[in-house]
Order: C-alpha cells, then structure tokens, then sequence
C-alpha cells in the first residue's frame, strides 16, 4: 500500500510528517487530509483573527501529490 506523508504549514509554523500513513489511493488520500483540515479548524483558539493553513501531501519519493488550503478570518461586527 502507498506511504503518503502530509506535511502542516502555518504563517509561522512548519510541521514535516516523518510517520505518514497508508493509504489505498488518491481518494483516500483527499478523504484524510479532509479529516486533518477539519480537525484543525476544530481545535482553534477562540481568539483568533486570521490564519492560512495549508497540508501538502507528498509520496515515498517525495514529489508534491495534493495541496489543501483554509483561510479562516474572524471579523467581529462594527
């Protein structure tokens, strides 16, 4: 079974996947990185503002397989 790693970016904060995970296929793949992303919105300070996310998935061989961008802005009203 394919070896996919999946790398964390923030604007401040990098995290390399050293692990990774087994996965059967491309779909797999996109249905984990959606549990990730969705996990990390979950998991969100309260008092935040602004913050990019980004997971960029990668092979064994380590070329670039699929990206996964969020964007979440909190504005309170005026």
């Amino acid at each position: 079974m394919p070896r996919y790693f999946i790398d964390l970016h923030t604007g401040t904060e990098h995290v390399r996947d050293t692990e990774g995970f087994d996965l059967p296929d491309i779909d797999a793949v996109r249905h984990k990185l959606l549990r990730i992303m969705t996990t990390i919105v979950r998991d969100l300070s309260a008092d935040l503002d602004r913050e990019d996310f980004v997971a960029a998935v990668r092979d064994e061989a380590g070329a670039f397989v699929m990206r996964s961008r969020l964007t979440l802005t909190m504005e309170d009203a005026e």
